[in-house]
């Protein structure tokens, strides 16, 4: 697990080294996290090489129209769920034909929460060759740290995912 206190280079750095050691390209599809891991990946020189772009899908009819996250989909699990956030994955992976597909969708707060799916509760999905993952966390802070922390944990499972070399070649 990559630890940022042991290394001096950002998440985002890594992400672009490890990008280009496959050749691989991404995209991402975010939701509570307004842009801001699109943000951060394009802070670094060169990101263009293997970022693409991303789709800011705050409200469900963008990731019906944008990402082809099935209505059904929505209104079963909710905007912050497993299957909500492996769609928004795919969705975008295929939209801007990459190799890589991230997504995250969460309840930033203050308001939004219920005792189901509280504030905090944020999910991030994963899309590649052979490869889908989702994980979800419940952070504790405010807005912005929400926000923040959804952020760098979609870095670090992007991270995790390209050092442990789980994709399966199609």
């Amino acid at each position: 697990m990559y630890n940022c206190a042991m290394h001096a280079e950002p998440l985002e750095v890594l992400v672009g080294k490890l990008l280009r050691q496959r050749c691989w390209q991404l995209a991402v599809a975010e939701s509570c996290t307004g842009g801001l891991v699109g943000h951060l990946l394009t802070n670094v020189p060169g990101s263009s090489d293997y970022f693409l772009g991303g789709v800011i899908s705050y409200a469900n009819e963008a990731k019906l129209n944008l990402l082809a996250v099935h209505l059904e989909t929505l209104e079963t699990f909710g905007a912050v769920s497993r299957q909500t956030v492996l769609e928004m994955a795919r969705g975008v992976r295929q939209l801007l034909l990459t190799d890589v597909g991230l997504s995250v969708s969460g309840i930033a707060g203050p308001g939004g929460g219920t005792p189901e799916k509280p504030v905090g509760l944020t999910w991030i999905g994963l899309s590649a060759p052979g490869y889908e993952m989702a994980w979800q966390h419940t952070w504790d802070g405010d807005r912005l740290s929400n926000k923040e922390r959804s952020a760098q944990a979609v870095l670090q499972h992007l991270v995790e995912f390209l050092q442990a070399d789980l994709v399966v070649q199609s």
